[in-house]
């Protein structure tokens, strides 16, 4: 018996054969690009300080959105990008009821390629993607990667070394772009970055970029971002910022400890973005070596907000820029990376669900060079733009599916400068949190608590609750919400309830919890208390490749490897100011080289601050007393002891900071009396 195509083979067949004879393969490529818990101002037109050229020059030369929306959630917005629908009338992650983005351009003739992130069920390949390389999980050691990691359908290996997901996705990217100008057909390729989701890793070149350049903290941050938004027109000159959450500290009321914490992670986020960017630019310059630049829809968009998910804020002296050290996101710099808008990732304010949108099309579009277009607008409009620009067919039937109407519209009319003329209200929820954004006016639950009305046409930040002034408009919305959560999102009645009772101010478990103190520790504060805690209660911390044993106030110090060594942290102590002398006993079978490092700042690395070099002598049989003066005249936070710099051992005892009058501040290990003695 014959083989026959199927019937979806000879259709592409056909419609590949009548696009070559008609010169329908003229049709744009695209490139749909997805970052991951992007804030509002994550990027340097829309605000940020952080370097991104690329993506700025990509806007500069096309169009922005200030109202683009998503569904506040990873895996919820890549179902809307992909289907043009809400994710659970989709059939949620399995896309049982939907046809994707892929499927429908591969049909229509394109070349369809994936790379990176995907957190849906299967594999891309399944739906309608003809090349893939990522991982399938929702996140990924950015280092070492995980056991998700795919080449087509097979398992990769990730290297053991020189590898970094972010650059890989676009190594692959430009390798499937070359075998897709071998087809001689339109292509379309989804880049989905897992950055800067965490965990937070960073190139070590990128991370020291941004070295002290977040010491001011999220407060100055947040002020000059939003006076760059207002500069560059991204918002009117009389908008309003979101008010401080009662969750987010004052920068200057965290100990010196948290802040320091803080400051690392900032600066890991900001080199994540920047890598991302400087990415994309190598992805722009193989389109233009390839003169396909011009003729290329390139969409950049977020999934959702900045993340806040931090938990406790702990101390840290490490530099997440291997794959052994990873850090969690944080709620401050969420509300700053957010800026002006309200809240974060999940919640259905405009925090959580408006990002930075980007449209590059020399050839397509119609609207000035760096015009901002201000129409909400989502994510589910996605695929019924672009298949409109490739003059593709959305099906209404699909083998093996129970298809549901898409709900976006296309935005061709707003590529071609004109306006949308009839905009459905956009209906906004994940899991219990909530909302609709209709014409000007928003409604919108935080976690199933009371609905609250804003017109964001005055109060884009969220600032005025409008509910109780506005109770026919509130009813009006209310019912308009429920009957699209029934009819259009067919969403479980857990999800549509009436909400719970008010409850202010809002919380959520996985918040960042930050302790604070009445008033800042500067680092040229002068202590005055008497009941300073003595150093014992400060246990030092042995450095990685490093291990501490201890018997009778002897420290046997074991190195392993590279860059023993051990740290003392005074962040959260108020300490005297300098000068200090920093003495201790050793005795080792060889000679080796120390170094002491030791900050005056509180959010500074050791590893990164002032370094007092010494000598070990090497004398199995005698102690050595080393002695090292400190001259600041400021207080220090933090000191880092290297006493050999390879792996062997040696013994340490009687390690004490002294003052300027010459009592002893602190000692290790604490003498048996306890009793701090004159030198």
């Amino acid at each position: 018996m014959m083989n026959y195509p199927s019937l979806r083979t000879f259709v592409s067949f056909i419609v590949s054969v009548a696009f070559s004879a008609t010169g329908l393969c003229q049709r744009p490529n695209i490139v749909v690009i997805m970052v991951d818990d992007l804030g509002f101002s994550d990027i340097g037109c829309y605000g940020a300080e952080i370097e991104t050229p690329n993506l700025d020059a990509l806007a500069a030369g096309g169009l922005r959105f200030s109202q683009f929306y998503n569904t506040a959630k990873c895996h919820s917005s890549r179902v809307s990008l992909l289907s043009g629908q809400y994710c659970i009338p989709a059939g949620d992650k399995a896309l049982t009821h939907a046809v994707t983005l892929a499927e429908v351009l591969r049909d229509g003739g394109y070349f369809t390629a994936m790379t990176g992130k995907w957190h849906l069920n299967g594999n891309p390949l399944d739906f309608g993607f003809q090349r893939y390389f990522g991982h399938l999980s929702g996140a990924t050691n950015y280092f070492k990667g995980n056991g998700s990691f795919r080449l087509g359908r097979q398992p990769w290996k990730v290297p053991p070394r020189d590898f970094y997901t972010t650059v890989a996705d676009v190594t692959f990217a430009i390798e499937f772009l070359n075998e897709a100008r071998q087809t001689r057909k339109p292509w379309c390729l989804y880049v989905a970055f897992n950055a800067p989701h965490a965990p937070l890793h960073a190139l070590q070149e990128d991370f020291d970029k941004y070295h002290g350049r977040y010491d001011a903290g999220w407060d100055a941050v947040r002020s000059a971002r939003v006076a760059k938004q207002k500069q560059i027109g991204l918002l009117p000159v009389d908008q309003q910022e979101s008010l401080r959450p009662e969750h987010v500290p004052a920068w200057n009321d965290l100990t010196p400890g948290q802040q320091g914490n803080e400051v690392i992670k900032m600066q890991t986020l900001a080199a994540m973005i920047d890598r991302v960017d400087q990415e994309i630019g190598r992805l722009v310059e193989d389109l233009r070596s390839a003169g396909e630049l011009d003729n290329t829809l390139i969409l950049f968009v977020s999934d959702n907000g900045a993340c806040p998910y931090g938990g406790s804020s702990s101390e840290t002296d490490v530099e997440p820029t291997s794959g052994g050290v990873s850090l969690g996101d944080s709620t401050g710099w969420a509300w700053a990376r957010n800026s002006p808008l309200r809240y974060y990732k999940q919640n259905q304010f405009e925090g959580g669900i408006s990002t930075p949108a980007i449209v590059h099309w020399p050839n397509g579009l119609s609207t000035k060079a760096g015009a901002i277009a201000h129409e909400p607008v989502h994510l589910i409009d996605v695929l019924p733009t672009l298949a409109d620009v490739t003059e593709s067919t959305i099906p209404t039937t699909y083998a093996g599916r129970d298809l549901r109407p898409v709900s976006g519209v296309s935005l061709k009319p707003i590529l071609k400068a004109e306006s949308l003329e009839d905009r459905p209200p956009i209906h906004l929820q994940f899991q219990n949190d909530r909302g609709l954004r209709s014409g000007d006016w928003k409604l919108v639950s935080f976690s199933g608590d009371a609905w609250e009305l804003y017109n964001l046409a005055e109060d884009r930040a969220e600032n005025n609750n409008l509910a109780e002034a506005n109770p026919e408009r509130l009813a009006d919305m209310v019912e308009s919400w429920t009957e699209m959560a029934v009819n259009e999102l067919h969403l479980p009645e857990k999800f549509i309830g009436p909400p719970k009772r008010t409850q202010q101010p809002h919380t959520h478990p996985k918040w960042s919890k930050y302790s604070t103190q009445s008033a800042a520790t500067s680092s040229t504060h002068t202590d005055t208390r008497t009941d300073l805690k003595p150093v014992g209660a400060i246990e030092p911390r042995a450095r990685r490749n490093t291990k501490l044993e201890m018997a009778d106030g002897v420290v046997r110090l074991i190195a392993s490897g590279d860059d023993p060594g051990i740290l003392i942290d005074w962040r959260d102590r108020q300490l005297p100011d300098g000068p200090y002398r920093f003495v201790m006993r050793v005795r080792a079978g060889d000679a080796a080289d120390g170094e002491l490092m030791y900050t005056v700042n509180p959010g500074d690395n050791p590893q990164r601050g002032k370094k007092i070099a010494f000598a070990i002598e090497g004398d199995s049989n005698a102690w050595q007393d080393i002695d090292l003066l400190i001259p600041e005249r400021q207080r220090i936070f933090r000191l880092r002891v290297d006493p050999r710099k390879q792996p062997g051992e040696l013994l340490i005892s009687e390690i004490r900071l002294i003052g300027a009058d010459g009592s002893v501040i602190t000692s290790w290990p604490i003498s048996r009396t306890g009793e701090n003695r004159k030198d």
